[in-house]
């Protein structure tokens, strides 16, 4: 198998700070990020909260936007943002990376998160997804915002 299960999963709140208390106090989980996704200080606010050893959820705080309201009945909540993977390795990370491609599901860009790589595609239903590892190249305490394509697959 060439993934290790679930890197995350993206999800809207319209309370940040409330979710970051829930999962901290219920889960004893960690908050390792909160603020604006982009390092200018625009965009949304995004917390990342851990919740396992690969296990993390991504969660966006968009002023306006009412996604989060939405509590309907099963099977008619629509989809989650996004979905991510956890590659095995670096070497599984490559070989989804020329799969994807090869199945036109996503290009060639890379993105450098810093501690982490990344490739986003779109499954054959059209949800976005990522295929994630840890980045072999990461310098401690850096990060980079999104659109950072990483310098070993330019």
């Amino acid at each position: 198998m060439l993934t290790r299960g679930i890197n995350h999963v993206g999800t809207l709140t319209n309370d940040a700070s409330r979710l970051q208390t829930f999962y901290k106090e219920v889960f004893d989980a960690e908050v390792v990020r909160d603020g604006s996704e982009l390092p200018n200080g625009d965009g949304p606010r995004l917390t990342i909260i851990k919740i396992g050893e690969f296990a993390e959820l991504n969660v966006f705080e968009i002023e306006g936007n009412t996604e989060a309201d939405r509590q309907t009945p099963m099977f008619g909540r629509g989809r989650l943002d996004h979905l991510a993977l956890q590659a095995e390795s670096f070497e599984s990370f490559i070989e989804i990376r020329e799969r994807l491609m090869a199945h036109g599901a996503a290009d060639d860009f890379v993105t450098d998160f810093g501690g982490m790589l990344s490739i986003f595609f779109r499954d054959p239903d059209g949800l976005e997804c990522e295929i994630c590892v840890e980045n072999p190249d990461a310098v401690a305490g850096v990060s980079n915002p999104p659109g950072t394509r990483a310098a070993r697959f330019s």
